[in-house]
């Protein structure tokens, strides 16, 4: 294969798949959206996987010889080394042989890696990391992905499931998490979690502006809602905000403990928060590492990408 030839990035999602061709600079020419259609068969879903490659690659006004790899992420356990979807909950799928099925239909190289790992691969090529090689990203929504990169390549561990961060205890026989265990970082730094958190507070204050912003109706808490009120000096919201921000900082500090990263990264539409969630983020991480202020600590950073952060950095699988 020739390095002047451009690669499809595919990110695969339990509501859609995006796809676009990308340059070696990173730049991408086309893209292309289609529904996944989850309830469907994988032998249903995988053709319309290629189908969105191929509306990207008319978007860029180009033909299939231009094209000379494509990298999927894909939510979900995968083998990498098989090519193989080992489980995915979002996509009902166990044991899907998704790279050789798509080398079938584009008829170029395939590699597949987690989607958390390839949004973490996409920052360090073109991101918020651009120019790292030693980066560990949370990524803040309904659970907590993770995605670890060591010298310029995604680390997956020693077989699939591995860099699965978000499922570390953080609490022994803490709040029940999604994967059945107990006192997982995922059931306290989620933004499921901080909702969590804030509704109860809001209940037992009633009369806080935690509550008023939300009508008095709690199914109307959002993960931003603790924040404004925080910002407006709501102690209900305070508390929720510094307890989140307490058990986010003790799992970063758990991470930086282990890999040293040259930079920390958050994204998910928590880290919209910005300065207002990295610095007392940075203050209680520098206060709970090893070593403390005297070692190496890790700037942390919000993500710049968005959507486009998962489909660069699969592009970035070859």
């Amino acid at each position: 294969m020739e390095t002047t030839l451009l690669r499809f990035g595919i990110d695969i999602g339990g509501t859609g798949i995006k796809a676009g061709v990308v340059d070696h600079e990173n730049h991408i020419l086309g893209q292309a959206y289609v529904p996944t259609g989850a309830q469907r068969a994988w032998q249903q879903v995988i053709p319309d996987i290629a189908k969105a490659a191929q509306e990207a690659l008319q978007s860029a006004g180009l033909c299939g010889d231009a094209i000379g790899s494509a990298g999927v992420g894909c939510p979900g356990t995968i083998d990498a080394k098989t090519g193989t979807v080992v489980y995915s909950n979002n996509l009902n799928w166990k044991d899907v042989p998704l790279e050789q099925a798509l080398r079938r239909l584009l008829d170029v190289p395939v590699r597949i890696s987690n989607d958390a790992n390839c949004a973490a691969l996409g920052e360090v090529c073109a991101g918020a990391a651009k120019g790292l090689q030693n980066v560990f990203m949370l990524t803040l929504g309904t659970g907590v992905g993770s995605g670890i990169i060591l010298n310029g390549k995604i680390f997956e561990g020693g077989g699939p499931g591995g860099a699965e961060f978000g499922h570390t205890l953080l609490v022994e026989n803490g709040e029940r998490c999604t994967c059945g265990r107990r006192g997982c970082l995922e059931s306290y730094a989620s933004a499921t979690a901080l909702i969590r958190q804030a509704r109860r507070a809001a209940e037992a204050q009633p009369d806080s502006l935690l509550c008023t912003l939300c009508e008095g109706d709690l199914s109307r808490m959002n993960g931003r809602i603790p924040f404004q009120a925080a910002r407006q000096g709501d102690p209900a919201a305070l508390q929720v905000v510094q307890t989140y921000t307490a058990h986010l900082a003790a799992g970063i500090a758990n991470a930086v403990n282990i890999f040293r990263p040259q930079a920390v990264l958050l994204s998910g539409g928590i880290s919209k928060e910005g300065a207002y969630l990295t610095d007392p983020l940075t203050e209680r991480v520098k206060q709970e590492v090893f070593g403390g202020a005297a070692s190496f600590l890790p700037e942390i950073r919000t993500a710049q990408l968005g959507n486009n952060a998962g489909l660069l950095g699969a592009a970035n699988l070859f």
